[in-house]
């Protein structure tokens, strides 16, 4: 089955930002960087040990992926609006709520995690890496 993930560019901070992003979401981290692949051209001295590709799967089946920009490509900064979107049910709201909660530290553009008007849990942030995530819980069926 096709699935979509977020991944997220980063200057030079993917492996802080995706373990930082593991101890809010839990899971398992696999990163390989640009100096385990041999013969990558154009990577610049002191760039080998950036990520060439990082994948965050978490026990709720969440993919995360991320990786950081070497010199000799151009860096793209996260755009405005919603990079992040973590959503559920009624019954994801404890993980969704510990998720925003450990996110906010260190977050701008925060929109409290609260019960809504439309009766969903909803909230936004940026987070300390410049990511904007949005969170939104449904309510029970």
């Amino acid at each position: 089955m096709a699935k979509l993930n977020p991944y997220l560019s980063f200057k030079d901070s993917a492996r802080e930002a995706l373990t930082f992003y593991q101890s809010v979401l839990g899971g398992d981290l696999n990163i390989s960087t640009f100096g385990s692949m041999p013969g990558m051209p154009g990577i610049g001295e002191n760039e080998g040990e950036l990520v060439m590709h990082g994948q965050l799967d978490t026990p709720a089946g969440l993919t995360l992926m991320a990786a950081d920009t070497p010199s000799q490509m151009e860096y793209v900064a996260p755009t405005a609006g919603v990079t992040v979107a973590l959503t559920g049910g009624d019954d994801d709201l404890a993980y969704v709520e510990s998720a925003y909660e450990k996110l906010a530290d260190g977050a701008t553009n925060v929109l409290p995690f609260a019960l809504a008007p439309w009766g969903d849990h909803y909230g936004q942030l940026t987070d300390r890496y410049g990511v904007s995530w949005m969170f939104d819980v449904g309510p029970a069926a």
